[in-house]
């Protein structure tokens, strides 16, 4: 097994943090950071971050255990030896910025950030993989990407990586610009602007100028990617262009767009793709089904060529793509009567994103006798406009020619409501109250599509389904991220 490579000594990170030295006398290295005593690994510094729920003070103890090199404090927490290696700061918080502002400061690596109002995180797995066909490649873990999640990956980012891919995050205004000037993009995706978050913003094109944030922290030269097909194309541009940006790319179907699919045939278990990149022709593979996942990876290649990368071998990696958990992952369950394929998108929710799940599932082929199945958890933070775009999803379901529909939640009374009523599976007020009736309706050769805000706890009926299995035939690979 390799040792880690060195990250941090405890110089570097008294000098970025302004701290003090106290405990151990001795020199010491990290080889990571953490945040997180569960999860703590031999050699990782520990920040102590206290949140409204819980005091990281608390666990210092239990990461020293678990082998953490050293941990940074705002007080020198009980139970502790005098021995005990710690770095004393006025804030834990400011200092994990500082240490991420500190690896931006030094690194060799080209930084891409990638926003938007859907496909962040999927975008930001298939960027990983393009990019590390080219070289080391350091990228946000899971769903880091709000105020500590970017600081945490930056601070973690190794010195000789030759790419970073930072996933930004947001639900108000002002947040990625902060983001933004930490993680200082030198190439930033905005992958779509559509109807989310509502419930924080006046408009959708309020959420548009939030996105346009990411084009704060970046230098003059760097490179925005933009989605050509989206009605909000010439606003981020000239946003790009006000911030100094020298380079605007549009990706997507636009006779205009700088990154263009010329084809593409779709499948239920993926696609097949040829795109211009600029004066290049690319043909490769996705095995992952949903024409979202096309137009991002547009979006992947349009970065590569602007960083001057080997267009063909970042082509080639995207084949490798797999949907993460709660983003689309398909999992086989075996039962008695046959075999049930579970899409799992129990993660996040919109309308637009329900709108992509719902063509998958609809071009998702079913065995002898199976049917397509939704199963719907509320779209949270969508303020007033809830009812009506909850409804509105039942013209998408119609049309796709889904069979049944399961509904959880206050807001998906009015989907239940606009639905034929033999679309209607059931309605329940919770995930938890929903999944005896989905467990008593599905069979062998069903497709299932399970997907809903994180706050509508819809992985609770994933994992029913899941435990389901009498063969333990489990998820097709392993996912990127959960």
């Amino acid at each position: 097994m390799m040792t880690p490579a060195p990250l941090w000594n405890s110089e570097e990170v008294i000098a970025a943090t302004l701290g003090s030295a106290t405990g151990g006398t001795d020199a010491w290295t990290a080889t990571g950071v953490s945040i997180d005593s569960r999860t703590c690994q031999p050699g990782d510094l520990y920040v102590s971050i206290s949140g409204d729920q819980f005091d990281g003070h608390d666990f210092v103890a239990g990461a020293l255990e678990s082998g953490a090199c050293a941990a940074i404090v705002t007080r020198r927490p009980d139970g502790l030896g005098d021995d005990a290696p710690l770095v004393q700061v006025d804030d834990a918080m400011d200092a994990l910025e500082a240490l991420g502002r500190a690896a931006r400061d030094r690194a060799a690596a080209s930084v891409i950030g990638v926003t938007g109002s859907v496909g962040k995180t999927g975008t930001k797995e298939a960027l990983t993989l393009a990019f590390g066909a080219l070289g080391e490649t350091h990228a946000t873990l899971g769903n880091l990407n709000n105020h500590i999640g970017v600081p945490l990956t930056l601070a973690r980012l190794p010195r000789d990586a030759r790419f970073a891919v930072v996933e930004m995050g947001m639900n108000h205004a002002g947040e990625i610009s902060e983001l933004s000037m930490l993680a200082r993009p030198d190439v930033a995706i905005i992958t779509t602007i559509a109807a989310v978050h509502l419930e924080f913003f006046d408009s959708v094109a309020g959420i548009a100028d939030a996105k346009a944030e990411i084009f704060d922290g970046m230098a003059k030269g760097g490179t925005a990617i933009l989605n050509r097909d989206n009605i909000y194309f010439a606003i981020l541009a000239s946003r790009a262009w006000a911030h100094g940006v020298e380079r605007v790319v549009g990706f997507g179907a636009h006779p205009e767009a700088d990154a263009q699919l010329s084809a593409c045939a779709l499948t239920g278990d993926g696609s097949d793709i040829t795109a211009r990149i600029g004066d290049h022709i690319v043909r490769y593979q996705l095995r992952v089904p949903g024409r979202h996942w096309v137009h991002n990876s547009l979006a992947v290649l349009a970065s590569v060529h602007a960083l001057d990368g080997d267009l063909n071998a970042a082509a080639e990696a995207l084949e490798l793509l797999e949907a993460p958990r709660g983003r689309g992952a398909r999992i086989d369950i075996q039962l008695e009567d046959g075999t049930l394929t579970l899409i799992d998108e129990s993660y996040n929710a919109s309308p637009a994103s329900m709108r992509a799940a719902i063509a998958v599932l609809a071009s998702s082929r079913t065995k002898p006798g199976g049917r397509r199945i939704a199963i719907l958890g509320d779209m949270l933070e969508l303020g007033e406009t809830a009812p009506q775009l909850h409804a509105a999803l039942a013209r998408d379901l119609e049309s796709s020619d889904i069979d049944l529909v399961f509904c959880a939640g206050p807001n998906m009374n009015a989907l239940d409501a606009a639905l034929p009523a033999k679309m209607r599976g059931a309605h329940a007020k919770d995930s938890k109250g929903l999944t005896p009736a989905v467990l008593n309706a599905i069979r062998g050769g069903d497709v299932v599509m399970v997907k809903g805000s994180l706050g509508s706890q819809m992985a609770v009926i994933v994992d029913a389904l899941s435990a389901m299995d009498i063969g333990n035939a489990g998820l097709r690979g392993v996912p990127h991220a959960v």
